[in-house]
């Protein structure tokens, strides 16, 4: 623990001109003595750290020194990939690993290049979790990540309805979408979605294979596996269908409270418009109960023809509405 505590504080003074002890202290996460004798067993090992003394003063390194200590160590490396993603790799139980990451690029770089994770990090910013929602970290999330990182087949239960299952898996992927987590995972030969916030234990698996590890299938890819199985996934939940009279402004902002790709589908096979300049529509939706929410938003720009029992919730909502503002 110390050992990797010194070597952390020779790479923050070589990637900057000095540091005070508290700057040091709080960025290693220790008091300022901590610092003091820490920069002293590093002077009697002969890395030439000397202190300012003074209310400007700090620590520093002597002459150019440079440690060869950079190499980055594979969980490091794979950790710093990651870096744009804050919340995420504290959800992981990475942030030290990128953290430590960082710094040996920094230390590596050349003086005129060190503020490039600076610079960089006041330009981009990832906020994955959705408006009006507050991030909850998975407690088992560390756990799967462990697994996912080392190709460690688990033992997993899982909270399905009403009930609890248990699973034999092989942890392929970690995937956060709109501040959920879910694990894309092979079981019984096939790739399936768990989310990870409905484990109630992991554990490593005794399973047969070196160490409990299983073999990856090479043309196994994230992304194109997730995209897939999201765009699945999202029409599987479009299992009603309605018939709407857009207006050309309804069109343009239907995409926006409903399916982007049913909404685009739909467009695209409605005939010309009409005399009122309006297209019709049949669109596929989850429910007639989410459609009722989501068209409502539209105001007069979407006019519902069927089913018969949609429509006249709308014009008994325009009634309504009509009523109020008479």
């Amino acid at each position: 623990m110390r050992a990797a505590r010194l070597i952390r504080l020779v790479l923050l003074l070589q990637s900057r001109p000095s540091m005070t002890g508290a700057e040091l202290a709080r960025e290693l996460e220790v008091s300022e003595r901590t610092v003091t004798r820490d920069v002293a067993a590093l002077s009697e090992a002969g890395v030439p750290v000397y202190a300012d003394r003074g209310r400007a003063g700090g620590y520093r390194l002597v002459g150019g020194y440079r440690t060869r200590l950079t190499g980055l160590g594979r969980t490091e490396a794979e950790a710093l990939f990651l870096s744009g993603v804050p919340a995420a790799l504290r959800g992981m139980g990475l942030a030290d690993a990128a953290s430590a990451a960082r710094l040996k690029v920094s230390a590596a770089l050349l003086p005129e290049l060190r503020d490039a994770s600076h610079t960089a990090a006041q330009r981009f910013h990832l906020d994955a979790p959705g408006w009006w929602q507050e991030p909850e970290t998975p407690e088992l999330l560390p756990a799967v990540a462990d697994a996912v990182w080392d190709d460690r087949r688990i033992t997993a239960r899982y909270r399905r309805r009403d009930t609890e299952v248990e699973r034999e898996l092989e942890p392929y992927g970690l995937v956060l979408k709109a501040g959920v987590w879910y694990l894309a995972a092979r079981a019984e030969g096939d790739f399936r979605v768990y989310r990870v916030d409905r484990f109630t234990s992991v554990e490593l698996s005794a399973a047969p294979g070196p160490h409990g590890r299983f073999e990856r299938l090479a043309d196994f890819d994230l992304p194109a596996f997730w995209e897939e199985r999201a765009a699945q996934f999202a029409r599987s939940l479009l299992r009603e269908e309605v018939v709407l009279r857009l207006t050309e402004e309804g069109a343009r902002r239907l995409p926006y409270v409903t399916d982007r790709t049913a909404v685009q589908e739909a467009v695209a096979a409605a005939g010309g418009p009409d005399g009122q300049g309006r297209i019709t529509v049949t669109l596929p939706v989850e429910s007639l109960d989410v459609a009722y929410e989501q068209l409502l938003a539209l105001g007069p720009e979407a006019e519902v023809l069927s089913p018969p029992e949609l429509r006249e919730r709308f014009a008994a909502a325009a009634a309504r509405a009509a009523d109020l503002y008479r």
